[in-house]
């Protein structure tokens, strides 16, 4: 899972917030109203099953016609049975709480129109008073006040549903059931009018004070500032701490978010392994718990840069001294790591990041040890027999195969195939499938980087990265400290100096500014992308 915490995308959450006007309720919250959702369907079902049954057997003094018996009995049976359509949906495990909210603003319109059917199919006597507030105007103020959303959809579905009101009168006309007297038509949807405009109002006021107050309360000392991105299962937040003013990121797991206990059970093991780690070059975690609301959260330091394939896509491929200045912090990196017995398993370009770090710039840190495996642990692997979990594009042969027998060297590769992307611009391997490329790791030898390349790279380091890319573990650098040793030891024609390093930000810097209004308008979720799972080829 490649999580990007850079203030890249958070300008761009901003930009987004700023255009749209609206507010993002936390995930806990979010869930809070998916299961309202669920309650106001089972108290509709009810109330409509028990007032229909008391109108039809007791309350009959207006007798409908045929049209009007068989449309009384759709609008009250179809608004009942989408009612428990409505409460099983908001039950269901693995499903996103704010699909269940949109699908819920469906719901309300459909009912309101369903309502509307089976309350104007009773006919009005020409001597009959204006029957009150109709059910619609009732359903109206309830759903909103009970449902958070966003302003535009809340305004959309609550003007929809109101307009089902007249609607429904419209269809009973057609379908023959009488019109009402004139003078009471102003009188029968003046409520309604009346119930739309406190329906906005108070929805409104429910929607900032649970935003409020699930803010509060969410992450304890930490007050959540703007969401960064969302994923199958949860979001990236933009924090500050209350007392000290510094900002993190928060990363939400919902309980019933997609991938279940295994993705419980990753991001516990991420939370855990990244706390023993204490690399300057391994990004940091704050503070790791459990919700009141049972929504799983780590709290992890917010970098400002941007990941080594941005890096690419924007400025193209890297000279070789700016290469290994990268190559060395990621060792340096999982030489801690793989020291402590953990294995990354997912060593790729968006899991690298070059960053700000006080005065410096250009700092490497290392993300996302979600697959980390323990060495030492006989059952530490929490992958599914038959799976392969990582990039294709930058696996090792051994994890490829599905080998259990898994160790650092394979994450010696992964960085060699980073390297390879950072020279050329371009994977090892290019194919169409995911198959294809685990298959050419397992089995195809590699070509060498300057066969890709466009710029002149240094003999000494092809065959470091060739020996990286080496099929048989034994192949390889033995260690991560073994790599960072020939790092020092090459022969290049100039080094990548901080002087360098400074003047590069400052000419740059700005360049970010184009790349953040375009990830303004960018569909993927890019600080939550979901890990690659793949059946394993037999």
């Amino acid at each position: 899972m490649a999580r990007v915490f850079c203030r890249k995308q958070l300008l761009a959450g901003e930009s987004r917030a700023a255009e749209t006007g609206a507010h993002t309720l936390p995930p806990a919250l979010l869930a809070a109203g998916a299961r309202r959702l669920g309650t106001l369907g089972l108290l509709a079902a009810a109330t409509l099953g028990v007032f229909g049954v008391a109108h039809w057997l007791l309350l009959s003094g207006s007798p409908l016609s045929a049209t009007g018996s068989a449309l009384w009995i759709l609008g009250e049976g179809g608004a009942i049975a989408a009612s428990l359509g409505t409460y099983v949906l908001s039950r269901q495990r693995g499903v996103d709480p704010k699909e269940i909210i949109d699908r819920g603003l469906v719901y309300e319109v459909f009912m309101g129109f369903l309502i509307a059917c089976a309350y104007h199919a009773q006919p009005w006597a020409s001597y009959e008073l204006a029957r009150g507030w109709t059910p619609v105007a009732v359903w109206l103020i309830a759903f909103p006040l009970m449902v958070p959303s966003t302003r535009g959809k809340t305004l959309l579905a609550t003007v929809a549903t109101a307009l089902m009101d007249p609607l429904g009168l419209l269809v009973n006309v057609v379908a023959g059931v009488p019109m009402p007297p004139p003078v009471f038509i102003a009188q029968l949807f003046l409520p309604t009018g009346v119930a739309l405009f406190v329906a906005l109002i108070g929805s409104r006021i429910v929607y900032r004070l649970s935003l409020d107050a699930g803010k509060a309360r969410e992450m304890g000392s930490y007050r959540l500032v703007n969401l960064i991105g969302r994923g199958g299962m949860g979001e990236v937040w933009r924090a500050e701490h209350r007392m000290l003013a510094r900002p993190a990121a928060i990363k939400l797991i919902r309980p019933d978010g997609a991938g279940g206990r295994e993705a419980l059970a990753r991001f516990e093991r991420e939370a855990q392994a990244t706390a023993t780690l204490r690399s300057p070059h391994t990004v940091q975690l704050y503070d790791f718990g459990l919700t009141e609301e049972g929504a799983f959260y780590s709290v992890m330091e917010l970098l400002d840069g941007f990941p080594l394939d941005d890096l690419v896509d924007q400025w193209g491929p890297l000279p070789p001294a700016r290469t290994v200045h990268v190559l060395l912090g990621a060792c340096r990196s999982l030489r801690e790591a793989h020291a402590l017995g953990l294995v990354h398993r997912d060593i790729k370009p968006g899991n690298i990041f070059l960053c700000r770090s006080g005065t410096d710039v250009d700092h490497v840190k290392v993300l996302d040890f979600g697959l980390v495996k323990e060495t030492t642990r006989a059952d530490s692997s929490l992958t599914q027999t038959g799976f392969i979990t990582g990039t294709p594009g930058f696996m090792a042969p051994e994890m490829a195969l599905g080998r259990k027998e898994i160790d650092g060297r394979a994450d010696l590769y992964s960085l060699g195939c980073v390297g390879f992307y950072l020279l050329t611009g371009e994977t090892v391997f290019e194919k169409r499938t995911p198959i294809e490329v685990l298959m050419d790791h397992a089995k195809t030898p590699p070509p060498r980087p300057s066969q890709k390349a466009n710029i002149a790279i240094p003999e000494d380091l092809e065959d470091l990265l060739m020996d990286c890319l080496a099929k048989e573990p034994n192949e390889r650098p033995e260690s991560a400290h073994e790599l960072e040793r020939r790092l020092w030891g090459l022969q290049l024609r100039d080094y990548w100096t901080p002087a360098m390093a400074e003047r590069w930000w400052a000419e740059h810097a700005s360049a970010l500014r184009p790349a953040r209004a375009a990830a303004a308008h960018d569909p993927r979720p890019r600080t939550a992308e979901a890990p690659t799972h793949l059946t394993a080829a037999s």
